[in-house]
């Protein structure tokens, strides 16, 4: 990557973040929206100022080569990467790091790692790259366990076979993702899986939180779940295998059993995922609308029409403002469609009629493009991806001026959004008015399904520096409880972590409590797996 430095602190690169002109005219904006915010700049203290607690335990002669104690590797794994993890790192409040960063380079060094871990009753958090934002890798486990590891798996990072019959290859957990599709594009496939955190987390950390890619619609393309072919995960009680298979009915899936467990019943080393021959053929939109009721209606349908466009993202008027430039009363459809096999200008078409049944216009013809030539998109559309890529830093540049910038999202069925749209809204305007601060909400639909979209929201507000983590912790529980009132999930694809607990207990059924526990005591029996994600000891 350039020889760029990672951010201890924050999102991504030190020299990526927000500065000069960019944060002139960020602050400048949020003056416009929020004339009364304090947005006096706040800097993170050095590492060497933290006063981290000394390690509490020193690894054996046959691990030491694997460990680090270096303060900075400690400070930058102890936290993710949510807000409430930036501002608390902004203040130095770093104050149960792991007592020893530990990067295996073969996974007979994972099973090492663990073997000793459950001899010494030591906790074992598994990290990818970090990129949590529901406290998943955070070791907030006070004096539980005598010591805590962070097992980083970023050295296992290979393509290790590839499969081109079967368009599948066998890959290491720890790789990033620049980094597989690189790999990946020597042999024209890729795995066509983008969040938003691409960047900076791994496969492995796709697989344990079952991450949402970019992709909109096609079910084999938002969460990882269905890309996965076959996994090998190490537990403290053996190694599991699956079968490589296209689908098989013999029981219960055993790689569903590990996808979405977060490091809490294994680790996850290698994954046997499904490819795609790379798109040349790619067609888009912006659409806007007046109303925007009509807008969900004309998204709905396109969502039940099969024409499976790669994006179908609705921003609000306020988040296509905000982060797409474009001045609507009722909205922004971005669409496109891509296919390696054919052109796909018909779906889009055809798509553009759907939007223009519910009253949407095109502010600009549509882009199409092939290999042929250089890709374009629709202006808005290539200004709300800039501003997506960029969304992560300009939350760390505000959260050090005091602004409270977080997200939170969900899921439900068409039949309840718009009650639970309304219930969000309210909750937060309510929560906001408690904790003293103004702001504002947005919402987007990052992926949409037959039968429900998956809202994400976008709350900018005022705070007080020193009081904007306790303010933002009150508002994401009052949203929390209105999301589960109103029959949404606590997170589509963020995952659960510490942070949604609370609400996981409660839209998780008890009897499927019971078979968690059940299969933690099974696989993990000295539960030394990341403690506190998922399910707690009875």
């Amino acid at each position: 990557m350039g020889g760029k430095r990672r951010s201890w602190w924050g999102w991504g690169h030190v020299e990526d973040a927000v500065t000069g002109a960019e944060a002139t005219a960020l602050t400048d904006r949020v003056r416009t929206l929020l004339p009364d915010a304090d947005l006096t700049e706040h800097v993170a203290p050095p590492v060497a100022e933290l006063r981290l607690r000394p390690p509490r335990v020193d690894p054996p002669t046959s691990l030491a080569r694997l460990c680090s104690t270096n303060p900075a590797d400690r400070a930058a794994h102890t936290h993710g990467k949510a807000f409430r993890d930036v501002v608390r790192n902004l203040r130095g409040e770093v104050h149960d790091p792991p007592d020893l960063v530990v990067r295996p380079v073969t996974e007979q060094d994972v099973v090492d790692v663990l073997d000793w871990c459950a001899g010494r009753d030591i906790a074992v958090i598994p990290y990818g790259g970090g990129s949590s934002v529901v406290g998943g890798v955070e070791p907030r486990l006070g004096d539980a366990y005598p010591a805590v590891v962070s097992l980083d798996l970023g050295r296992l990072d290979r393509v290790l076979e590839v499969d081109p019959t079967s368009r599948a290859a066998r890959i290491q957990a720890g790789v990033f993702g620049p980094a597989l599709e690189d790999q990946l594009r020597r042999h024209d496939l890729t795995l066509r899986h983008f969040p938003q955190s691409f960047e900076f987390s791994t496969l492995g950390g796709w697989l344990a939180t079952r991450a949402g890619g970019h992709y909109a619609t096609v079910l084999t393309l938002t969460h990882i779940d269905d890309l996965v072919e076959s996994l090998r995960v190490v537990t403290p009680a053996g190694t599991s295998q699956s079968r490589r298979l296209p689908g098989s009915g013999a029981g219960p899936s055993p790689d569903r059993l590990f996808l979405g467990s977060e490091g809490a019943l294994g680790v996850i080393t290698e994954a046997w995922m499904r490819l795609q021959d790379r798109p040349r053929w790619r067609a888009g939109a912006s659409v806007h609308f007046t109303d925007y009721d009509e807008a969900v209606e004309a998204t709905r349908a396109i969502a039940q029409s099969a024409l499976h466009p790669g994006n179908c993202r609705l921003l609000d008027p306020a988040e296509a403002l905000l982060n797409a430039g474009a001045a609507t009363t009722g909205g922004v459809l971005v669409l496109g469609f891509e296919s390696a096999d054919h052109p796909v200008t018909p779906s889009l078409d055809r798509a553009i009629e759907l939007c223009r049944d519910h009253g949407g216009v095109l502010p600009e013809p549509p882009s199409v493009d092939d290999s042929s030539g250089p890709r374009q998109r629709p202006a808005e559309a290539d200004a709300w991806r800039s501003a997506f890529l960029r969304m992560p830093y300009q939350r760390d540049a505000l959260a050090a001026r005091s602004m409270i910038v977080e997200t939170f999202e969900t899921a439900c069925t068409w039949d309840r959004f718009p009650a639970l749209r309304a219930a969000v809204l309210d909750a937060a305007g309510d929560a906001l008015r408690t904790v003293g601060a103004s702001g504002v909400v947005t919402c987007r639909f990052t992926h949409v399904y037959p039968d429900g979209p998956a809202p994400y929201f976008g709350l900018y507000a005022t705070g007080r520096w020193g009081a904007t983590v306790g303010q933002w912790d009150e508002i994401k529980h009052a949203v929390s409880d209105a999301l589960l009132a109103a029959a949404g999930t606590i997170t589509h694809h963020h995952a659960v972590g510490r942070d949604h607990r609370p609400w996981y207990d409660r839209q998780r059924p008890e009897p499927v409590a019971l078979a968690l526990r059940a299969a933690k005591s099974a696989l993990d029996p000295s539960w030394i797996l990341n403690p506190g994600v998922l399910v707690d000891r009875a």
